[in-house]
Order: C-alpha cells, then structure tokens, then sequence
C-alpha cells in the first residue's frame, strides 16, 4: 500500500502557497474528483483557464518532476478509489518472509487509526458534535453495503442519549418518504467509502436541496459526497484483506458519541434512568 500523500491532500496543503490561477486550476481539479488531471496538458490548461505553464508550475509546488508525473499519481489516485475486492491483496513474493494476519491486520489497522487521527480537524469535529447533540434537529442515518454496520452502531447509541434519531431504510425506494419530513431542521449523517454508491450520493442532493445538514464518514480519496457535506471525516481503511476495515471510522464514531452524551449529559442520564426502568422492569437481561 502506497503511503505518498493523496494528490488532493497535497492541493489542500499547498493552498495557502498558490496563486490565483493555481488555485483556480486546484478547484477544477478537486470539484471533478481529479479526473480533469487525466486530459492533456493544453486542455486541462483550457478548462481551468490558465496557461499551460501554470500546469506545470503547480506539479513543480506539489513535488512532482513535470506535469507527466502528477499525472501518473492522479490516475494512481484514481485506481486506488475504484479498486474492487480482489485487487485490493497485494501480491506476496514467494520469499518474503511471512507474519501471521493477525500482526499484519493489527499492524494497518494501527496505522489507519494513527493516519485519520493526524489527519482530523478538531473544530470539525466539534462542528459535527454541535449537530448531532442539536435536540431542535432531527437526525436521520444511513449507511452503505460495506458500512450499514457503522450507522447500526451510531444510530443504536444516540437513540438512547436524545429524542427524534432515525435509522433510514437500505431500501431507496423508500427513502422519498423520509425526505419528505427532512429540511432546515434535520441533519443527515451519512456513511460511504469506496466503491461510492450511486444511490446515497443521489440522496445526498436531494437532502441539501431542503436544507438538509449533511455529516459524512468517507476514506481518504474522499466520496462524490464530500461536496454537499457540512462536516466530512476522512479515515483510512487499507488492509491486508479484499475488505476494507472501518476501524478507524469507528473510532471517530465512538468519539463523538462520547461528546454528544457530554453535550447532552442532563437529558440523556434522564432518558438512560427511564430506559433502564424499563429494561428492569421487562427482565430483557439475566440478572445475577
């Protein structure tokens, strides 16, 4: 797994260094998810507006030799976004000596973990924790195939600690009807790592056409999401494993959980005294 920063973390980077047609060629980039940077050169140049030596001058401040070589990390980039199961397991050299999956599996996912956190911008999770312990708001979440399980964990905690929290069908079929009751007033969390579905990017535009509030969990290479989220948290996810891991973004899950029910901590110990009244007084849990 490569470990050389994203091309689009470089851009971001490097933003304050730029100049006005630089950056007016770092949004055409960025705003088409890197795909304008596998043009030629002279188009690229047209599209953005600038001259071709202002290509050539922004790979230079991004580290790369020439234009051909940003080029080869964008599709690189690109690859690494779309990738499907199988060609996510590195290929093994007969003679490299091997540690069990357990060391190795332990080793990326520390990684990943270490990765997202040096990677996190604190006011942007207290912005995220601000919406989520919003009690004026409803919330409504959603996951993807991959990380249906993620929303599970978020949406089962925060039901507990505040009122009006949705878990939202898989089913788009029926997702109109929950649309119909989102606006101003509600927040959308919403859950999508790579291969990007289709069907949640769709809802995604149709919420922030109400007004909707849109908090995201994505990978590093960023969901087609991304640009109508008010918050977005980008984890790292590679493994030794045709699956991604989510361990990092539920680590960021558990974090804010943590906050809210800091946030909320008077309302929510009312709702966990009646809840566990009840969970007494129906015997759901062996006692001793």
């Amino acid at each position: 797994m490569s470990k050389r920063p994203l091309v689009r973390d470089l851009l971001k980077e490097k933003e304050v260094d730029l100049t006005a047609s630089e950056r007016k060629l770092t949004a055409v980039l960025i705003d088409g998810a890197m795909v304008a940077g596998l043009q030629s050169i002279t188009r690229l140049a047209d599209s953005a507006q600038v001259s071709t030596p202002t290509v050539i001058r922004l790979a230079r401040k991004l580290g790369f030799d020439g234009f051909g070589d940003l080029q080869d990390a964008i599709r690189e980039d690109i690859a690494a976004r779309i990738k499907e199961p199988l060609a996510k397991l590195e290929p093994v050299s007969p003679d490299a000596p091997r540690d069990h999956i357990v060391s190795r599996f332990v080793a990326s996912a520390t990684a990943n973990i270490n990765r997202t956190l040096e990677r996190l911008d604190l006011a942007e999770f207290d912005r995220a924790a601000e919406i989520l312990s919003d009690t004026a708001r409803e919330l409504h979440i959603m996951g993807g195939r991959i990380t249906r399980s993620n929303a599970h964990y978020l949406f089962n905690h925060l039901q507990i600690i505040r009122p009006r929290v949705f878990l939202m069908d898989s089913s788009p079929s029926v997702w109109p009807q929950s649309l119909l009751d989102m606006g101003p007033h509600s927040a959308l969390v919403i859950f999508d790592i790579r291969r990007y579905e289709k069907e949640l990017e769709k809802l995604a535009g149709f919420a922030v056409e109400q007004g909707v509030s849109i908090v995201l969990f994505t990978d590093v290479w960023g969901s087609p999401i991304e640009p109508h989220a008010s918050v977005c948290f980008r984890a790292a996810i590679e493994v030794p494993s045709s699956w991604d891991s989510t361990l990092a973004i539920n680590l960021l899950v558990e974090a804010l959980i943590a906050e809210v029910q800091s946030r909320l901590s008077d309302s929510s110990a009312d709702r966990i005294s009646a809840l566990e009244k009840t969970i007494g007084e129906s015997k759901i849990f062996r006692g001793i």
